[in-house]
């Protein structure tokens, strides 16, 4: 069995911090498993199964894709819920993307999963929808009221200028929770 693991573009501190700011004095409303500040990030490509023999080459293709985009600018900003916010399973907040941006980042995404698969690592194969979570629910809740609270939330600009792979440890974070550890980073550009 091979490492779970997971591509992603992980905002600076003081971006995810000002997004916990906004969420902590409103979490204890709602019993959902909210997700620490340190594990906020923006999945590009989900990789449940990574064989020890295939890192290195992911690794090397992975800077390859990254080496091939431009760093753009975006921000945290708006907010949903999958699978809807009448029966929701996980809260996100969006991303402020402008077509050009959202042509990047959906290019990095498809540049990343493309990475995996030609390294032969089985990837999600569920569309891309670039969004942070913020919450995972337990049971489908009706969630229209923590929709409409992040649709207001604006926080400041960044630029995505690296990607990272991250391995997630199932169970070995705080409360039985993945711990999240970032294995390399690839610059953009």
């Amino acid at each position: 069995m091979g490492q779970r693991m997971f591509v992603a573009v992980v905002p600076p501190l003081v971006v995810t911090e000002h997004l916990d700011a906004f969420l902590e004095p409103r979490r204890e409303a709602a019993p959902f498993r909210w997700v620490p500040v340190d594990q906020l990030h923006v999945t590009l490509a989900f990789l449940e199964s990574v064989p020890e023999r295939r890192l290195d080459d992911l690794v090397e293709r992975l800077g390859a894709a990254a080496s091939r985009r431009t760093p753009f600018e975006t921000r945290i900003a708006g907010g949903g819920a999958f699978p809807h916010a009448a029966r929701s399973r996980v809260l996100y907040a969006g991303l402020a993307l402008g077509e050009e941006e959202r042509s990047s980042l959906e290019r990095l995404a498809a540049g990343t999963r493309t990475a995996a698969a030609t390294s032969g690592i089985e990837i999600d194969g569920r569309r891309f929808r670039p969004h942070v979570t913020v919450a995972r629910i337990g049971r489908p809740t009706e969630t229209s009221n923590w929709v409409r609270l992040l649709d207001a939330y604006e926080g400041p600009a960044f630029t995505v200028d690296r990607v990272s792979l991250v391995a997630s440890h199932l169970g070995e974070g705080p409360r039985g929770r993945p711990r999240y550890e970032i294995v390399d980073t690839f610059p953009l550009g």
